[in-house]
């Protein structure tokens, strides 16, 4: 009787570490898990930012005006241009 008392002690402290030792990890998990769905919270706050700066980077008045006072560029004049018509799709 006293074996079979001691074996099922030993079982039950046993059973009782493995539950302990399983919650911790699920706990640690949990706690990567939040860290992680956090770190994508704020890259999508980033690339919403990002995106937003590069739309205004490429604004049409931005690059306009880059071209004239940096590259020194001017529209040329109208006797100068030439208008390229698409051409006909072979059949």
């Amino acid at each position: 009787m006293l074996r079979t008392n001691m074996a099922l002690l030993f079982f039950v402290v046993f059973c009782a570490l493995g539950v302990v030792t399983s919650q911790h990890k699920a706990r640690k998990l949990f706690q990567e898990l939040e860290s992680a769905q956090e770190h994508a919270r704020q890259l999508d706050v980033e690339f919403g930012q990002l995106q937003l700066e590069l739309s205004t980077w490429a604004t049409h008045p931005r690059i306009e005006k880059i071209a004239r006072d940096r590259l020194k560029m001017r529209t040329p004049e109208p006797a100068k241009m030439l208008v390229a018509s698409p051409r006909e799709r072979a059949k």
